[in-house]
């Protein structure tokens, strides 16, 4: 079992976290509890609170390191495809990663608590960098639109390849007559920047 003093508390919350995304990856995060962190890392429950204030504090930056590895795989779209193709390719790559790590992208819409605080400026921050290559696109494809149509468009067709995902990953898109879900994100999102054109 480790020593608190063989580790600093910037390794102690790292040493959390991995074993937090862990348990969450394999398990759901209905699994996940400090008692469990805690055997997993071998420290105590004490050694957690004092690197997190609390449950929703721990749940919320792993949310956020979600958030991180969601960010790093939507940059991998080729910036060199016309812009079309690049909206494309960021919606099936959302789909994607929802598809191969759907315990960890389904924490990032679950309350931390029951009573809602407003989220950190740093998680706000790291949502902004999610949208903002859309937008970016949608902004391109229509300059003469402003920036605040531009967004709410990327976040609209956001909210519609986000209820695509959800109903395919929860085994209820064939109950919409849909089959193949790349399919139907691929079609959404044609006939979405279709009416923003024009």
């Amino acid at each position: 079992m480790a020593r608190r003093s063989e580790h600093s508390q910037e390794q102690i919350k790292e040493m959390v976290l991995h074993a937090a995304e862990t348990i969450v990856s394999e398990e759901g995060v209905e699994a996940l509890t400090v008692r469990k962190i805690a055997m997993e890392i071998g420290y105590t429950v004490g050694t957690i609170y004092m690197v997190y204030a609390n449950m929703p504090d721990l749940l919320m930056h792993l949310k956020g390191r979600t958030l991180d590895l969601l960010l790093k795989q939507l940059h991998e779209i080729r910036v060199e495809d016309v812009v079309e193709q690049q909206i494309r390719g960021l919606a099936l790559r959302y789909y994607q990663f929802a598809a191969g790590n759907f315990n960890r992208w389904r924490i990032i819409f679950e309350p931390v608590s029951s009573n809602q605080q407003p989220l950190p400026d740093w998680y706000q921050a790291k949502i902004t960098q999610i949208f903002a290559p859309l937008e970016a696109l949608f902004q391109q494809l229509k300059p003469e639109y402003s920036a605040e149509q531009a967004a709410l468009a990327a976040r609209t067709l956001w909210g519609g390849v986000h209820g695509v995902c959800m109903l395919s990953l929860q085994g209820n898109l064939s109950r919409a007559g849909l089959v193949d879900t790349e399919d139907a994100v691929g079609l959404l999102v044609d006939n979405f920047i279709q009416g923003w054109k024009s």
